[in-house]
């Protein structure tokens, strides 16, 4: 009797050891894991979280680490992806489009944006051009891949022109800002806030955008592949920081806008401009908006931009989101 109780002891005590070192492999990994986060110029509930410290307060209580980086455009985001240094990121239509075309596993987990007026074709206060056809033979200026990239091809297409019929300049917004100012180049495709703040600062002029050309640019939150499998919780848990940013800023609308501005020192009107241009959303990706995405694959594709057919709608995983604003 006294053996049977002994062994029984000794079962129990193995047992209760073992779940001891499960609850402790599982808090361990949890602490190991560092989300990577990157952001670019575009002002909203990302940037206001990232000057709040937001994200770091939600995670460090899991005890996991938040690290930040910034972008110029979407693109190189989607090299930050493809090497694993990236986790999560904000970025307009055509990346995603390219970063699909080149095979880079991420999901599309929520639409952050429709883009009909966050992108737009500028031109100098005096300029004598003043339809796109005018853009005939001028130095446009875009960055590579990006929103604008998209809006200024498709623009183009619009009104008769091939992307051979103007010279095109691919630079950065850092490089397009001065050339725009400086009159190297003619015009310049890009998206807020430089939009407002080229409209109000030097009284530039919305030649065309997406609400003018009925070419929608969405935006679209997007997670690595490989980081959704291994931290699908850390994934819902990432966009329910994001939706208590995007309910503050819209609850404190004018709050928020200061923030902004000192962050990127710039003036309010210019903020709140940006603001109520591309309003912020958090929010699945409707069939609606993967059927525009559709559409600019295969204007990319005729292009060669891309160099084969894909689906859009291969890359968007809604059920993130969909637990994110269940369970918030």
């Amino acid at each position: 009797m006294k053996k049977l109780l002994l062994t029984a002891a000794i079962v129990l005590v193995l047992a209760l050891a073992g779940c001891g070192t499960k609850e402790k492999a599982s808090g361990a990994d949890s602490k190991d894991v560092t989300i990577n986060i990157g952001i670019q110029q575009s002002l909203g509930p990302l940037m206001l979280a990232q000057n709040q410290k937001w994200f770091e307060k939600e995670f460090k209580k899991i005890g996991v680490n938040v690290k930040w980086t910034e972008f110029q455009s979407g693109p190189p985001q989607f090299e930050g992806l493809a090497s694993g240094h990236l986790d999560f990121g904000q970025v307009g239509n055509s990346p995603v489009i390219s970063g699909q075309g080149a095979d880079i596993p991420f999901l599309e987990i929520a639409n952050s944006s429709d883009g009909l007026k966050g992108n737009a074709i500028l031109v100098g206060k005096n300029s004598k051009i003043k339809s796109v056809k005018d853009l005939k033979g001028k130095k446009i200026a875009v960055a590579k891949g990006s929103s604008g990239f998209n809006l200024l091809y498709r623009a183009l297409d619009q009104n008769g022109l091939k992307p051979s019929d103007v010279k095109i300049i691919q630079l950065q917004p850092d490089e397009a800002q001065p050339a725009f100012e400086n009159g190297s180049v003619d015009a310049w495709s890009i998206w807020e806030p430089f939009i407002s703040l080229q409209n109000l600062k030097n009284e530039a002029r919305i030649l065309a955008d997406g609400d003018s050309l009925k070419v929608a640019s969405p935006g679209f939150t997007i997670v690595r592949e490989g980081f959704a499998k291994d931290h699908p919780e850390l994934v819902v848990k990432f966009l329910q920081v994001y939706q208590k940013a995007l309910e503050w800023q819209n609850e404190h609308f004018e709050e928020s806008v200061d923030i902004l501005a000192k962050q990127k020192n710039l003036d309010k009107d210019v903020v709140r401009q940006v603001l109520k241009n591309n309003p912020a959303y958090n929010r699945p990706t409707s069939k609606e908006i993967i059927a525009e995405q559709q559409r600019t694959a295969d204007f990319q594709q005729s292009l060669g931009v891309i160099k084969k057919k894909i689906d859009t709608g291969d890359v968007v995983d809604n059920s993130f989101i969909e637990k994110a604003l269940k369970e918030k």
